[in-house]
Formats: structure tokens, sequence, C-alpha cells
């Protein structure tokens, strides 16, 4: 290629270039040849090669969760880029900015049922917040600039783009790509509300003012616009207990004395309690969704709720709001708290204190040196730095990092919270060491999730990622197991994982270190060696099999019918 031409493989590494793209997660395939030939071209973008595009989508989800920045991955045609979707969707339902391209048969082979073709548009249309199947070379540099913008802005999330491999091997000339690449972002009705609604606002501050017992519950969207800060200004000036969401936990500091910890299925009981006794909630940038409410019906029906949220399809799309304010959380805030006056809620929050003494999540008593998960990672919790970034799987080992793990600074979890995506771990965790390369990456994960994505282990050899493995290996799917022990009589099917591989061998197979901790005597000998150490480790955990998470709001259930609350179980 000469200096005065630019083919379509070029045109998309040179756009991410100049976009600020300097790391990306992918898989080689047919159809993407050309942009990986073009790769050696850039130096100043680092591909990570995953060993599945499952590992692609994740890791590049991780990455922005910690970095701030718009995650990358790259796949090729039909099953590369379908290998993608579970990836793509798990990124949708958290709000995650990522950029996904994939490479799709040439233009004429289209619609023919071509070798490895996948109508990768049509199948994540549901599951991004914009796709494009690009066309034409001349469209190639505004298409990336314009999903680069969709998914980093207002509600964030994916953005895929599908490109011809002909296209790719195009080519235009270096003068016309910089004419195109100058030309603006015009994006017809994609225009996010970032500014609040003032008559709202001033209502919102009213209601707070007024207030007995107020309560703010926290989400994702308090980190997503920034608005930390904000929202301890507003909690520490009138006085309000905080209560955060599984992916919102860090929005607010677990050490605060204002700190409930989390809300919903398995938060703990004194958040739980204060969203039936509040008579005010200010539900910042959360969305309803029924791990949180149970059952709408009966979710904070003693309260008026301010709901704050840049999504207007969220307002009153799973609860009745009584004051509705759509924006950037930031900037709202940021103009309430000028509202707010100072306030003092103390026998609001000297009831809050009875409970959270009376209902503590405790960890079980060891009577013969048998290892708890609860033990596990309470003992993780004190080790483990302030702003250690902790990656969790998905299932009871998930919902256990989130009661025993104190996140005091932001952007310190990750974690599949809307999917629920069992194997988004270990992967993710790469993604967040590469993301936060002078961080400290722990993840904690089940003998279930892991077995799905262990091949990335490979990647965590080759890059030298100094993250810390901690899996509870209980020998089940534990989450399942615990629901067919309360809801089916104890009728376990095929949640029974004791037929798994030996872990420390197959960490040794990916020239990896590795150790096993199966009772209090030897994990309190060597457990905080391995976590403080500068290098990667395995760790696994053999724990007792049947402990349940606990407390526990059924499905579709209330407060008043929390198990565990009182012992039950």
């Amino acid at each position: 290629m000469s200096a005065e031409t630019i083919n379509g493989a070029r045109i998309v590494l040179e756009t991410l270039h100049r976009l600020g793209v300097t790391d990306m997660f992918g898989y080689p395939g047919g159809a993407v040849i050309p942009i990986y030939d073009e790769i050696y071209s850039f130096p100043e973008i680092k591909h990570y090669f995953v060993r599945h595009e499952q590992g692609a989508a994740h890791a590049a989800d991780g990455y922005a969760r910690v970095s701030g920045r718009v995650g990358v991955c790259l796949a090729t045609s039909g099953p590369g880029a379908t290998n993608l979707v579970t990836g793509i969707m798990t990124a949708y339902m958290d709000s995650v900015p990522m950029v996904a391209i994939t490479g799709q048969v040439g233009r004429p082979f289209i619609g023919k049922d071509s070798f490895q073709e996948a109508d990768i548009q049509g199948i994540t249309m549901p599951i991004t917040k914009h796709n494009y199947l690009v066309q034409d070379i001349h469209d190639l540099p505004r298409i990336i600039k314009e999903a680069y913008f969709i998914a980093g802005t207002g509600r964030p999330g994916p953005v895929l783009i599908d490109i011809p491999k002909d296209i790719q091997t195009e080519k235009i000339s270096m003068t016309e790509y910089n004419k195109l690449y100058e030309v603006p972002i015009q994006l017809e009705g994609y225009d996010p509300t970032y500014k609040g609604h003032q008559g709202q606002i001033k209502k919102a501050a009213t209601l707070i003012k007024n207030a007995k017992r107020p309560l703010i519950i926290a989400g994702a969207g308090v980190l997503k616009s920034g608005a930390v800060d904000e929202l301890k200004a507003l909690a520490e000036t009138a006085h309000i207990p905080v209560t955060n969401t599984l992916v919102g936990l860090g929005g607010f500091p677990g050490d605060h004395e204002l700190a409930l910890g989390m809300v919903g299925m398995h938060g703990s009981v004194a958040a739980n309690n204060s969203t039936d006794e509040a008579d005010l909630v200010i539900a910042a940038g959360i969305r309803f969704h029924d791990r949180i409410t149970g059952h709408p019906d009966f979710f904070c029906k003693k309260a008026k709720i301010i709901h704050i949220d840049i999504d207007p399809a969220e307002i009153d799309k799973n609860v009745t709001i009584d004051v509705p304010i759509v924006g950037d959380l930031k900037r709202v805030l940021t103009e309430l708290n000028a509202l707010v006056e100072p306030a003092k809620h103390e026998a609001w929050l000297e009831q809050i204190r009875q409970w959270q003494e009376e209902y503590p999540i405790v960890v079980p008593e060891s009577t013969d040196g048998e290892l708890h998960p609860q033990y596990v990672l309470s003992e993780l919790n004190k080790i483990v730095k302030d702003d250690a970034i902790i990656v969790s799987d998905v299932g009871q080992h998930q919902m256990w990092a989130a009661q025993f793990l104190t996140h005091k600074k932001p952007h310190t979890i990750v974690t599949s919270g809307g999917a629920g995506t069992m194997g988004y771990g270990l992967p993710a965790a790469i993604g967040a060491q590469v993301g936060a390369p002078k961080k400290q990456v722990v993840l904690v994960v089940g003998d279930g999730g892991f077995q799905m994505t262990c091949e990335e282990l490979m990647m965590v050899r080759q890059y030298n990622l100094p993250i810390k493995i901690v899996i509870i290996n209980n020998g089940y799917l534990g989450m399942v197991r615990q629901w067919q022990q309360i809801f089916n009589d104890r009728r376990y099917s095929y949640v029974d994982l004791e037929m798994s591989p030996d872990f420390l061998k197959l960490a040794d197979a990916f020239d990896l270190k590795a150790a096993r901790l199966d009772n209090v005597e030897t994990f309190n000998k060597d457990f905080k060696s391995y976590i403080t150490s500068d290098e990667s480790i395995v760790l696994d955990c053999r724990v007792e099999r049947e402990d349940n998470v606990l407390p526990m709001i059924p499905a579709g259930g209330t407060v008043s019918g929390m198990m565990g609350k009182k012992g039950v179980l």
C-alpha cells in the first residue's frame, strides 16, 4: 500500500488510534485477516490474544468497567461473531461501553449462506445500543467514530460494527480518508438528556427536606457518571443512609457510617428493612430490576420515590415514580446539593443501627477445621488494598463477595449483574488488569464458572498478569443447588461437580503457580502470602459443600418473607 492510499482494514485501526484506543482483545479468523495484517503497523494499539471469542468480549467489558474507557473487541465472521454474543449481552445488561468489531463475508456473498456467514447485525440488534453493517468504505471512518461515541455517551452500552472482507481490502486515498475522518459527528435523533429539569429538582429538594426516614439506593449510574463525590455530599448533608445495588458497590464508601451495604435478594437485613420503612427513596442511577425489588407491587410502599437516571426508558418501567428526573446523575446531584439543607435523622439512623446489630451477616463457626466460603472472603477483605479490584464470577461466591468485601472506592467491583453470566470472571479479570495495570486484581470464582472459560489462563501466563484467582470450590453449582434445596425438597438435579479436573494440575498445564487450601489451618498459614505476592496464582479453596447464601428474599417475594433473617435454614 502506498503512502497515498489506505485500505479499509487500516482505516479501522487508524481511526481507533485517533480515538485514543490503546488496547483491544480479539481472536483472528478468515474474515478479519486484513485487519490483523494491519495490526503490525500500529504498535500503539496492543492486541491481547484470547483463546475464545467470548473471552474477548468479557475482557473488553472488564477493561471498560475499571478504566472508564470504551472497551474494544474483535472477531471474525460466523461463529467468531456469534461467540461474542454472550459477552455483548452481558455488557448491554450492565450498560458497559464497548465496541465489538466483526468481520463479515464479502458483500457479493452476503445472504447466500456463504461459508462462515451469520447475520450478526440481526442477531445482536436486541442486545446492542446500536449496530452497523458497513456497505461502503467511505462510510467506515464515520461509522467507527459514531460507534465509539454512542458506546460511551448517554447511558453507555455495546455497539457492533460488521465489516465485509472486501471493504477491508478496498482502498481510498489518504487525503479522502482524512477529510472523511474530520466530518463532525451528526446523529439525528440521538440526543441524551444531561441537564435535569429544574422544577423536578426543586420538588426533589422539598421532599428531602420534609422526609423523616429517607434512603438512597445507589446504582452503577453513580460510577458511570462519576458522581461519587456528589452522592457522598448529598448523603452527608441531608444525613441519609445509603444502600447499593450489586453493580453499584463502591459508589459510596462501604466503611462510611451511613453505608448499609448491598440491597436486594441477598442484601443485608438493615438495607432491605430500610426499603420497607423509608418514607422517601432517592434512586440514583438504578433500574429497579427484580433482584432489587422482589415483588414490585410491595417495594418501598411507604415511600415517595425520586428516580434520577439518564435513560428515560427506565422511568416507571418497573416501579411507579413520584418525582422522575432524567439527566446525568453528576449534574443533577450537583444542582440538587445546592438546594438541599443540612438535616439530622438520628431516630431513623438509630433504628437502622439496631437492625445492623440484631441481624449481622456473619461467618459460620468452624467446628472441626472445615473451611467456610464466608471465612475465605472475610479474610480476603482484611488483606486486599482499598483500591484493589475484586472481580467475581456468578453464583453463591458472587453474593458472598458482595456481602463480605468492603468496597471503599469506586470501580473496585467487576461482575455480571444484569445477565448473571457464568464464565465472565476470568476473562473480565484479565481485562481489568490490562485496564488498571498498577492495581491489585483478585478474581473470586466458583468451580463451575471457572471451568467455562478456564482456557483464558493462557492469557494470564502469556501476558504475565499478576491476577490472584480464588476458586470457591464446593463441588456444586452452588446457587442452583441452594434453590433446589429450598424450593425443590433437595432434589439435586445435575448440580454435582465432584467430577471436575484437578485445578492444581490444570494450572500447572498453563505454567501457573497454584495451591490448595482445604482447612482453616493451611488457609491461615498461607493465604495472605499468596494474595500479597507479586505473581499470579490459582488458589483452590475447598470449602463446605452446602453452605447457603443468607439472608435471602425469594424471587418475587417481599422483605417480610426474607429467609435467614431469624435463623431460617
